[in-house]
């Protein structure tokens, strides 16, 4: 074999040769019986009767399935916020994914308004690469726009391996976008041959909403989703498919929580969008009752934007819309905090850090919801926790399949286990679990990541540090076979017509008082004010006799055309 050394019966490391024996190997597209030989983090055979090195450890899979690794498309391990840092670090936080099934994971970058994006990026490879368990790559949140912006975004794409960025219609004077800032965002964007992500969210109308429950004197985790009503998700979901079909820009939407949101994306879907959703895993396994919580830090701990819908209903629908294909892929948005942290909000639910648990979970519940239920088959759980997210973000086929060639990060799935999920057992760092109490069947017996074991019987051997971080080309041909299509079709034309020569009204314009451009905004916070005009001291009045009437007007030309004149333009049929 290429990279043996040594005698046949002394392997280098026994870890990195692996022989599994009698599975039944599970893709998207199909499920076939066979064994699977892997070295040194990769997949090197499949078939039967393999001729591999002696000395090679073996597992017996006794024909139980054998899964690509989940892809855990949404995680903020270790997010700064006022101060504090969300509980799982990437060491916790990818050990909780690996508990899972989940073998790499896509993090999110925030930069604090102010700060470049390829500092925070920075920052934020110092810290997984140095924590992480299992391999990772990282979206770039964009939180204010400006020229220097848009070089960023092109060093990012063409230096660091990043495709995928995340821009904020919510969070109103920090993160948020205009709508026009929005457009130019997702046409630099697709010029990039990136996907534009969105937190969809109207932001306006939630910190309206905000400052009047507070005034009404709710200040607990129930003011929290009763601010954030559901068609405000709706609303600016549809808002940012209408700016992608406009700018044809790929749109991927996070955090997909309530009925209507996925409506409006499998309607826009229907009518051919490139939109992707994302449910996450506290959207698909619980729901928002638990804010009227009598325990506050209960309630506290439930606390996310968008938040988990009230309406019980919602994560059986969200189910059923992820099995049909009308929402394709699946992350957990795992950012929790402790209670100590929450508390900063005890007084006022809009200062309560945001963010739920699910990496760990997301696996087990999706399959207990969907798969256990009848709703989807064993190939399309893999789509939409693993291999989906690997063609969009463009990791496939090295991820997100098992196929020679591919990386050896396998999960042997259990689907008769059955387990209680509970804070006293999850590999999270937090007091509370959202999905306490919630038994699940279906769960991995044996997870291996870059060609090594790292959960066998019921034990997590994580190595802090050893995840890699995996750069994303950009034009994934999932996504821009479309795009490129329709940007042909779309280019637009004038009318060929003579020239126009009849007569001309002369109009006066009074000059508008003038606005920052939208390009040079940097944040809403920090927009400058700018002189306005005060129209109760203007020279005119709207109707009636004018107060300088008796004044002599300038000279105008006024031109007379006879009925139908000259122009070709003014000519009827």
């Amino acid at each position: 074999m290429s990279g043996y050394q040594g005698k046949k019966n002394i392997p280098r490391i026994t870890s990195d040769r692996l022989l599994i024996k009698g599975g039944k190997i599970v893709n998207d597209d199909q499920s076939f019986c066979a064994d699977i030989y892997m070295e040194d983090g990769v997949i090197k055979q499949i078939g039967e009767n393999l001729i591999v090195p002696g000395g090679v450890k073996t597992i017996d899979a006794h024909g139980r399935m054998l899964m690509p690794g989940g892809i855990d498309v949404h995680t903020r391990f270790q997010m700064p916020d006022r101060g504090m840092t969300s509980a799982d670090d990437f060491y916790q936080g990818t050990k909780a994914a690996l508990a899972g099934g989940t073998t790499m994971i896509i993090d999110h970058v925030l930069p604090e308004p102010g700060v470049s994006l390829i500092s925070a990026f920075e920052q934020w490879r110092e810290w997984a690469d140095s924590k992480s368990c299992c391999d990772y790559s990282l979206h770039v949140d964009v939180t204010e726009w400006h020229k220097g912006i848009q070089e960023e975004m092109e060093a990012l794409v063409k230096d660091h391996g990043v495709n995928s960025f995340l821009i904020y219609l919510a969070y109103k004077d920090i993160f948020q976008l205009t709508d026009s800032q929005v457009y130019e965002v997702f046409s630099v964007i697709r010029d990039l041959g990136a996907i534009a992500q969105v937190h969809a969210e109207n932001g306006d109308i939630v910190a309206e909403e905000q400052r009047r429950i507070l005034e009404q004197g709710i200040t607990g985790p129930e003011g929290h989703v009763l601010s954030h009503p559901e068609e405000v998700e709706a609303e600016a979901v549809n808002r940012s498919v209408t700016v992608a079909n406009q700018t044809n820009c790929p749109l991927y939407v996070t955090k997909v929580m309530s009925k209507s949101a996925a409506d409006v994306i499998a309607q826009a879907r229907k009518k051919g969008t490139v939109v992707y959703g994302e449910p996450i895993t506290a959207s698909l396994g619980t729901d928002g009752s638990h804010y009227w919580s009598k325990n506050w830090a209960k309630a506290a701990a439930f606390v996310t934007s968008p938040p988990l819908s009230p309406d019980p209903t919602t994560p059986d629908y969200l189910n059923s819309l992820l099995s049909c294909g009308d929402l394709q892929v699946t992350g957990s948005a795992h950012c929790p905090f402790n209670t100590a942290q929450r508390a900063v909000g005890k007084d006022d639910f809009s200062l309560i850090p945001e963010g739920v648990n699910g990496t760990e979970e997301r696996l087990s519940i999706i399959w207990d919801k969907c798969v256990v239920t009848g709703k989807m088959d064993e190939n399309q759980f893999v789509a939409v926790t693993s291999t989906n997210a690997a063609k969009i973000f463009n990791l496939y086929p090295r991820k997100g399949r098992i196929a020679v060639g591919s990386d050896a990060d396998l999960v042997l799935w259990d689907p008769d286990s059955t387990k209680i999920i509970s804070a006293k057992s999850h590999n999270s760092t937090v007091e509370y679990n959202i999905f306490e109490g919630t038994e699940v069947r279906g769960g991995p017996l044996v997870v291996i990541s870059q060609g090594k074991i790292v959960l066998e019987d019921g034990n997590l051997h994580a190595t802090e540090g050893s995840g890699r971080y995996v750069a994303r080309k950009p034009f994934p041909d999932y996504v821009y076979k479309r795009i490129k299509a329709r940007s042909k079709l779309a280019e637009l034309r004038g009318v060929p017509r003579g020239l126009y020569d009849g007569p001309v009204c002369e109009v006066s314009v009074t000059p508008k008082a003038m606005t920052p451009a939208s390009s040079a905004k940097t944040s809403p916070a920090k927009q400058p004010s700018q002189p306005v005009r005060n129209l109760h001291h203007s020279g005119f009045s709207l109707s009636g006799a004018q107060i300088d009437d008796n004044v002599p007007r300038r000279n105008t030309q006024r031109i007379v055309a006879p009925p139908g004149g000259r122009a070709n333009i003014t000519t009827l049929g």
